[in-house]
């Protein structure tokens, strides 16, 4: 798939727009930067001068530096002004103690946005505290920090997001998304902190991005298409994933996923594609990996068709989601496990064509020799596969 440049090329024209915007401090709308005083109001006082402005030139939100309480806002559009910028300089906190707020900031119904610059901190310590100590539904649900939600052409560039209470920032519903040069961090043992979650998207790109969590570092769900990877790091956290996929009926197809240029250390998976043994169908079609780097992964390269996490309640059927079309190409580095190479694929929906070129993983930091496996997998290698490809007709095997 060719590399995506729709919102590249908004990044670019964004940029020059904005830089002759007419600006709308959150301060002169009442915010006061001392991390105390709740500035959601004048937050959504600011948005909606620069949203409503009258004419056709851009107009931008600023935060400038200092420490901002907000307990949540919603920015609606669509805006009557031009491309609207959220220029943030300081920090924007979350209230604490934690209040289950699902959404804290979200961009609803806009067109042309760009955040750009800052700091959002979810603060969620307590919340995982909660979860750490098994107060299971005591605790309130977690609070996802960013989203953009039914939107066109969104640049998020240069965003520090730390501590959420959950998912850092997801793009639901929307095309034309560009997240680039962010940084998103929190603990590896804080519960669903998931770095960036796609779902419902087309036309996605995500660049030169660190990123360290508790959980999946980029997530890809149900009608996730054309998503651009590249130049992302990762760990800790559970990898890149694709899923999990096919818990409840009706699932929109993932489609032409390109990730490249990606390096993942010390994460509990690299490159993951996911789905329940339910029998709900969907299908995941033209996902290719290249140029990936791996340092002691525990599971390096992985499907699995047999998902469900904690055993418990877990079907029996096999899994309905269809996985086609699936290209390994120069992928180097060291498992943390034995098995480098697990293709566990369903029994009722066989994995095909799945391609692997140019593929070295070694065993521990000397690179002893890894083991394949695979179940109802089928596909071709080219090139130099360590350890030996696996894929093939038959039903199950281990490959030293």
């Amino acid at each position: 798939m060719p590399p995506r440049r729709t919102s590249l090329a908004l990044l670019a024209h964004l940029c020059v727009s904005l830089a002759a915007a007419a600006s709308y401090s959150v301060v002169d709308y009442g915010a006061v930067a001392d991390g105390r005083t709740d500035c959601a109001g004048a937050f959504l006082r600011a948005w909606a001068a620069a949203c409503g402005a009258e004419g056709e030139g851009p107009a931008a939100v600023v935060v400038p530096a200092g420490e901002f309480l907000v307990s949540r806002a919603r920015f609606s559009g669509p805006c009557r002004s031009g491309a609207v910028g959220v220029n943030i300089a300081g920090t924007v906190l979350a209230p604490v103690p934690y209040a289950g707020v699902q959404l804290w900031i979200v961009f609803q119904n806009v067109y042309g946005v760009s955040v750009v610059g800052g700091t959002l901190d979810g603060r969620g310590q307590a919340y995982w505290a909660c979860r750490r100590a098994g107060g299971g539904s005591s605790c309130p649900a977690s609070t996802r920090s960013l989203t953009i939600y039914r939107s066109r052409n969104v640049v998020i560039q240069g965003l520090t997001s730390v501590n959420s209470a959950g998912i850092h920032v997801t793009v639901q519903a929307s095309t034309g998304v560009a997240i680039v040069d962010t940084v998103v961090s929190a603990p590896g043992d804080s519960p669903n902190t998931d770095g960036i979650h796609v779902k419902q998207s087309s036309d996605v790109t995500i660049r030169n991005a660190v990123i360290g969590t508790g959980d999946d570092c980029i997530s890809m769900v149900e009608g996730s298409s054309d998503v651009w990877i590249q130049g992302v790091t990762c760990g800790p956290g559970h990898g890149i994933s694709i899923g999990s996929l096919g818990d409840t009926p009706e699932q929109v197809a993932v489609r032409n996923i390109t990730v490249k240029a990606v390096t993942l250390a010390g994460t509990t998976n690299g490159l993951r594609i996911k789905s329940w043994a339910k029998a709900n169908s969907g299908l995941v079609d033209g996902v290719a990996f290249s140029d990936v780097v791996m340092r002691n992964v525990r599971n390096p390269i992985i499907v699995d068709q047999n998902y469900c996490p904690g055993n418990f309640s877990c079907p029996t059927e096999g899994s309905g989601i269809k996985i086609t079309n699936v290209s390994y190409t120069n992928v180097e580095g060291t498992s943390a496990t034995p098995v480098a190479v697990r293709f566990d694929c369903s029994p009722s929906r066989p994995c095909t064509g799945i391609t692997m070129r140019n593929v070295w993983l070694g065993y521990g930091e000397r690179r002893r020799a890894a083991e394949s496996f695979c179940r109802n997998a089928h596909g071709v290698a080219y090139g130099q596969v360590v350890p030996p490809s696996c894929l093939a007709d038959q039903e199950m095997f281990f490959y030293k």
